[in-house]
C-alpha cells in the first residue's frame, strides 16, 4: 500500500497560524470522541467542550461538502483550570478515542505515566521490552484498522522503538509513538540517557515531533493522528522533554492543524477519464490478472463487488491476503511472488492486462522487472504518488484512494452492464489456471511419524474454520502461515512483510488480542522468532490475554538453513539453534518458558497426536504454548530465487538433497 505522505521529515514546532481558507476534508467514515458513559455532574458537564468529529480521509473533497455533526467531550478538568503537559498529552489521546496503549516507563517519561494513572478511559497494557511495546501497538493498528499507540523513555527506551517504527512505515501501518526526552535545557548536552531520537528515526516515520513549547501538545496531537491514517498510513514519533510534560497550562482544544502542503499532496477523487480508460482495457482483455497488496485491506466489499462484476483471478501480496477470500477456488490465486503458489505467478506471467491495485512492485514480488509481466499492459492505482512507476512503469495509473477508484470502475461496470454495452467472459482464462491449481498444487510429503510444519498449519486452518487472527514471526513458518491458512477476511493476517522483523509474532497477537478480545488469536511462530521477544509472556498471564501460540520448532533458523541447502552447499554457519552438544535435545525448553510465566503448554512430536493437541490448545481458556516439533530439512516451496522470473521457479526438493 503506497501514499501521498510528506517525505519523512521533523518538526521542531512553533505557535500555529490557520489554514482557514483551505478545502474542507470530507470522509465517508468518522470516529468519534469516546463518551463518558456516566452521567456527568454540574463540575463535569461544566467542563464540556464541544469537538467536531476527526475528519479522516484521503482525498480532498470542495469547500462546499456539509460538516460532520459536532460531538462532546467530558475534560474531568475545569476549562480554565491549569494542568501538567503530561495531563494535557493524555486528554489529547483521549480526545482521539485511544482506549488502550502499549507503554513502558522511565525517568524521562515518568510523568506521562502518572497521569495515565488519572485516565479512567485509557488502558495500559504493559510490555516487558519497549520493541515488544511497539510490535503490540502495530498488532493492535493491523487487527482494528485504528492507530497505534505505544510510549517509551527517552535514549534506550526510544531506541528500543526503531524496529517497530521501520516495519510501520514499510507496511503503511497508522502507529503514533510518543518518547520522553530529557529536560530542553539539557538537549544536546549529551545528558544520561539522552538520544537524538528525532534524528535516528528521521527516515523511517512519515513524520516525527519534538514539542518545545507546553502549548503546542493538542495540536500536535491532533496532526498525528490526522497523519497517521489519512493519505498513506504510517507512523508519526512526538518526542516531549520532560520539563514540557511538568509545565502546567491551560490548553486550547480548538487550534487549526498546521499542514497546508501535506492537505495539498493528499490525492483527489480519481478521474472518470482514467476509469472509462480501465474499463475499456478490461473489456479487451483476454487474459487479466488482480494483483492486489495492502492498499485493499480497507476496501474488500468493493474488490469483491469489483471480482463479481468481472470474474477477474485474484492473486495477493503477503500484504494483502484476506482483501479477498483465499478461500475461493475459483477466482482466489492465493500469494504471488517469490514463495507464491505457481498458478499465480503463472498468471501474472501469462497474462495480458495486470491490475495493480493497491502495491508497490516490491522485489520479493517481482524477482527480475524486466520478466514480471512482460506481456501485459499494466494499471496501477495507488494512494502514493511516489509509487507510480518507482519499480515497473505502468500504462494507466491513477494516484487515488483504491476504495474511491473501485466505487467509480464498480459504477461503470454496473451501468454498462445494465444497459447490454459490455459482457465479460474470462471463464477459458480461468479453466487454464485451474489446469495450473491442478498440475501444481500446494503440497508437503510426510516421512514417518515426523510432523510436517505445512499440515500443522493445515490443521489449524480446518479446526479455527479460517476464522482466527494469525500473527507469525519471519522465516519459514511465516511462508507457511501464508500458504497454508486461508485467509476469508482482512485483518486477520498480523506479519511485518516488508521489514522482515524476527520476533514480532508473539507481541502483535497481543495486541490483536487487545484489539479484538472476540476473536481466536494464533501466533504461529518459529522458535528463532520467539525468542526473541520471550518475555511478553509475562505480558499475557498478566494481561491474561487468550493469546494461543503454536511453534514451529525446528531447532533451525530455517530459512536461512534452506537458503544454505540450496546455494552454499549446506554449509551451516550458525543456523543451528540448539545445544550443539547435544543435539538430540529440545533446547531451549520452550515449555519452561511458558512455566515460568504460568502458561499451560504441551508439546507434541507425532504426526498423529497433533490434531488433539491443537484441539486442546484451542479448547483452554486463556494463553497456551504448544511446542511442535518439526523436521529442519523442510524447505519453503515453490521458490523463485532472488532476482530471478517465473521460469526459474523450484517446485521440488527439501534438505535431504544435495544440491
Amino acid at each position: 500500500m503506497a501514499a501521498a505522505a510528506p517525505t519523512p521529515t521533523s518538526s521542531l514546532v512553533s505557535k500555529p497560524h490557520s489554514f482557514a481558507n483551505l478545502p474542507k476534508l470530507h470522509s465517508k467514515f468518522t470516529l468519534p470522541f469516546p463518551r463518558n458513559p456516566q452521567k456527568p455532574n454540574a463540575a463535569a458537564a461544566a467542563a464540556i467542550s464541544h469537538r467536531r468529529n476527526l475528519q479522516i480521509s484521503n482525498v480532498i473533497s470542495s469547500p462546499n461538502k456539509k460538516i460532520q455533526r459536532e460531538e462532546t467531550f467530558v475534560s474531568r478538568f475545569a476549562p480554565d483550570e491549569p494542568r501538567k503537559g503530561s495531563d494535557v498529552l493524555v486528554e489529547a489521546l483521549e480526545r482521539e478515542g485511544v482506549t488502550n496503549v502499549f507503554a513502558y516507563p522511565g525517568g524521562a517519561s515518568m510523568e506521562i505515566h502518572q497521569a495515565l494513572t488519572r485516565s479512567s478511559t485509557i488502558r495500559n497494557v504493559l510490555p516487558r521490552h519497549e520493541q515488544g511495546g511497539i510490535f503490540a501497538a502495530e498488532g493492535y493498528a493491523r487487527a482494528s484498522g485504528l492507530p497505534g499507540v505505544c510510549i517509551a523513555t527517552s535514549g534506550p527506551g526510544a531506541t528500543n522503538l526503531v524496529s517497530g517504527l521501520a516495519d510501520a512505515l514499510l507496511d503503511s501501518i497508522p502507529l503514533v509513538a510518543i518518547t520522553g526526552q530529557v529536560p530542553r535545557r539539557m538537549i544536546g548536552t549529551d545528558a544520561f540517557q539522552e538520544t537524538p531520537i528525532v534524528e535516528v528515526t528521521r527516515s523511517i516515520t512519515k513524520h516525527n515531533y519534538l514539542v518545545l513549547d507546553v502549548e503546542d501538545i493538542p495540536r500536535i496531537v491532533k496532526e498525528a493522528f490526522f497523519l497517521a491514517r489519512s493519505g498513506r498510513p504510517g507512523p508519526v514519533l512526538i518526542d516531549i522533554p520532560k520539563d514540557v510534560q511538568q509545565q502546567m497550562v491551560v490548553p486550547n482544544w480548538d487550534q487549526p492543524m498546521r499542514l497546508g502542503s501535506y492537505l495539498s499532496r493528499l490525492p483527489r477523487p480519481p478521474s472518470g477519464v482514467l476509469l472509462e480508460q480501465i474499463v475499456r482495457l478490461i473489456s479487451e482483455s483476454k487474459k487479466p490478472v488482480l494483483y492486489v497488496g495492502g492498499g485493499c485491506l480497507n476496501s474488500s466489499k468493493e474488490l469483491k463487488r469489483f471480482v463479481e462484476l468481472t470474474g477477474i483471478p485474484v492473486a495477493s501480496t503477503l500484504m494483502g491476503l484476506g482483501s479477498y477470500p483465499c478461500s475461493d477456488e475459483e477466482i482466489s490465486l492465493q500469494m504471488l511472488g517469490m514463495h507464491g503458489t505457481v498458478c499465480a505467478n503463472y498468471s501474472v506471467d501469462k497474462s495480458d492486462l495486470l491490475l495493480a491495485f493497491g502495491v508497490r512492485f516490491d522485489d520479493r514480488v517481482t524477482g527480475k522487472l524486466e520478466a514480471f509481466a512482460s506481456r501485459a499492459k499494466i494499471v496501477h492505482i495507488d494512494i502514493d504518488s511516489a509509487e507510480i512507476g518507482k519499480n515497473k512503469q505502468p500504462h494507466v495509473s491513477i494516484c487515488a484512494d483504491i476504495k474511491l477508484a473501485l466505487d467509480g470502475l464498480n459504477s461503470i461496470l454496473e451501468d454498462r452492464s445494465n444497459g447490454g454495452k459490455i459482457s465479460l467472459d474470462f471463464s477459458a482464462w480461468r479453466r487454464e489456471l485451474k489446469e495450473q491449481k491442478t498440475n501444481f498444487p500446494l503440497t508437503f510429503k510426510t516421512f514417518g511419524d515426523a510432523i510436517p510444519p505445512q499440515y500443522a498449519i493445515q490443521v489449524l486452518d480446518e479446526l479455527t474454520g479460517g476464522n482466527a487472527i494469525i500473527s507469525t514471526g519471519v522465516g519459514q513458518h511465516q511462508m507457511w502461515s501464508a500458504q497454508f491458512y486461508k485467509y476469508n477476511k482482512p485483518r486477520q493476517w498480523l506479519t511485518s512483510s516488508g521489514l522482515g522483523a524476527m520476533g514480532f509474532g508473539l507481541p502483535a497477537a497481543i495486541g490483536a488480542a487487545v484489539a479484538r478480545p472476540d476473536a481466536v488469536v494464533v501466533d504461529i511462530d518459529g522458535d528463532g522468532s520467539f525468542i526473541m521477544n520471550v518475555q511478553e509472556l509475562a505480558t499475557v498471564r498478566v494481561e491474561n490475554l487468550p493469546v494461543k501460540i503454536m511453534i514451529l520448532n525446528n531447532q533451525h533458523l530455517g530459512m536461512v538453513v534452506q537458503w544454505e541447502d540450496r546455494f552454499y552447499k549446506a554449509n551451516r554457519a550458525h543456523t543451528f539453534l540448539g545445544n550443539p552438544s547435544d543435539e538430540s535435545e529440545i533446547f531451549p525448553n520452550m515449555l519452561k518458558f511458558a512455566e515460568a510465566c504460568g502458561i499451560p503448554a504441551a508439546r507434541v512430536t507425532k504426526k498423529d497426536d497433533l490434531r488433539a493437541a491443537i484441539q486442546k490448545m484451542l479448547d483452554t481458556p486463556g494463553p497456551y504454548l504448544l511446542d511442535v516439533i518439526v523436521p529442519h530439512q523442510e524447505h519453503v516451496l515453490p521458490m523463485i530465487p532472488s532476482g530471478g522470473a517465473f521460469k526459474d521457479v523450484i517446485t521440488e526438493g527439501d534438505g535431504r538433497t544435495k544440491y
